[in-house]
């Protein structure tokens, strides 16, 4: 390890030594020296916190309980360089420190490293391979996310959320399940399971584009297509052919910045909703919304009306041995001011058009087949605006995860009042509401990302188990 005196120095430290393991393996692998493979490590950085001194009380990051040596493991730096480079200012600004980077002595294993195919058992055959390491679910796990004792009892205290392993395995997943590669996903991310909201998010994305003071630049598709703001002009968004055969679709339409908009089709059920979630968080997204359909429990209600989530009540037991049901999910209060306004742009001044609730959410999609009193009991003392199966989970995880997250739902149906969802009324609710519905969500977003420091919520960091970084 060696010292380092500004954060940009650090930043481009970690990167500089990432890339250079990372070229190290490809040439270890195609030339067989595999001795040396010992030398193909994630980089690590040191801060020692010299003093604890106070700081200001609205600085919601960069915090620390305590004077000691923080460290983090990392992968794949360059992917987060501009979040590296914003929460280590703010800590080395909070207090007088010193910062060390360096080798760690974690090797990282070739499946992990873009560009190296074919990795098989074989290749492990013979003198040396034994130096080359197999990806290990040891090394992936949530221990400083969910705050357990050992993570924070160190020798060294957690900077970061995750381990390197962990970080790695989630960003192969990211790509398996939507079919583009992590490093153009977008900082603020929008959740749908409805092939039609991808649709329109793809038709406004080439709309824009073609503007010429848009701040977008590029839209790329699952199916590997890339449309840039120079080619817009030209393509004929309703033509598109957006079949994808990725498990969940993805849409990122781009910024110089990165602070744009990803639409990710995550499909129904709440294990869907966990386990997209369980891997974007290592990239520290600004926010997450769930646009999706849900069943009114009033019967004041009419198809189409907007519920916005400001409590989650969870019956799909997805995260309960993570999230004990005795602490609360808050709703976060600046997306849902972005969220209410987005929804006054696009549908004007009808407030009877929207209302905040209760969001329940079940794992079972056909709750309602049930007597009236099983029906009765199980939502007796419930204050439940809406049922769905997604929106609880994704909650939950981004009150986890320590991401500012919400829900806007339509309603397609009133199983409790004799409006059940059938073909015929579910297709004419689809073609009236889903433009609408998509630009509330878009809207809501843009306007979180011209100020972001709105969404930086101390709601979310913890009383204990909390590392400096966002």
């Amino acid at each position: 390890m060696h010292q380092v005196f500004d954060v940009d120095e650090a930043v481009d430290g970690l990167v500089e030594i990432y890339d250079h393991s990372t070229a190290l393996a490809r040439t270890i692998l195609d030339e067989g020296t595999y001795d040396e493979y010992r030398d193909v490590v994630y980089p690590k950085i040191i801060v020692d916190v010299k003093e604890w001194r106070p700081i200001d009380r609205n600085e919601p990051f960069g915090y620390v309980d305590e004077a000691g040596r923080y460290s983090a493991t990392l992968s794949k730096p360059h992917i987060i360089r501009d979040y590296l480079r914003d929460q280590l200012t703010r800590l080395t600004g909070n207090y007088p420190c010193d910062m060390y980077i360096g080798p760690s002595s974690e090797r990282i294993p070739p499946e992990y490293i873009r560009g190296i195919e074919g990795i098989s058992e074989a290749r492990r055959a013979g003198e040396g391979a034994a130096e080359i390491p197999r990806p290990t679910l040891d090394n992936v796990h949530d221990a400083i996310v969910d705050g357990e004792w050992e993570a924070f009892h160190g020798v060294e205290k957690p900077l970061f959320h995750f381990g390197p392993q962990r970080f790695d395995i989630a960003c192969a997943r990211i790509e398996h399940y939507t079919g583009i590669e992590v490093e153009t996903l977008q900082r603020f991310i929008l959740f749908t399971n409805y092939d039609m909201h991808t649709t329109e998010f793809v038709n406004f994305g080439v709309a824009e584009l073609a503007r010429g003071d848009s701040r977008y630049t590029d839209l790329l598709l699952p199916s590997g297509r890339q449309i840039s703001r120079d080619r817009a002009s030209l393509v004929d968004a309703p033509s598109l052919n957006l079949a994808s055969r990725y498990q969940m679709p993805r849409y990122d339409l781009c910024t110089r910045d990165g602070d744009g908009i990803t639409m990710i089709n995550i499909g129904v059920g709440p294990s869907n909703a966990k386990t997209i979630t369980d891997c974007l968080a290592v990239l520290r997204p600004e926010a997450w919304i769930m646009i999706g359909h849900c069943a009114g429990m009033d019967g004041r209600m009419r198809i189409g009306d907007l519920i916005l989530g400001n409590a989650y009540q969870r019956q799909d037991s997805i995260l309960d041995s993570h999230i004990s049901h005795d602490i609360p999910i808050p709703a976060i209060p600046e997306i849902q001011i972005a969220l209410e306004n987005a929804v006054e742009e696009i549908y004007g001044d009808d407030n009877s058009l929207m209302r905040t609730g209760t969001v329940l959410s079940t794992a079972d999609r056909n709750w309602e087949w049930h007597t009236p009193r099983d029906l009765w009991e199980n939502l007796r003392g419930s204050t439940a605006a809406a049922v769905d199966m997604e929106s609880c989970a994704l909650a939950t995880n981004g009150y986890r995860y320590r991401v500012p997250y919400g829900a806007l739902l339509s309603v397609s149906d009133l199983p409790l009042h004799a409006v059940p969802k059938l073909p015929a009324q579910a297709q004419a609710f689809y073609s009236n509401s889903k433009e609408a519905h998509v630009m509330c969500a878009v809207r809501a977003v843009e306007s979180l990302a011209q100020d972001p420091e709105r969404l930086r919520t101390r709601k979310l960091r913890r009383a204990i188990g909390e590392v400096p970084f966002r």
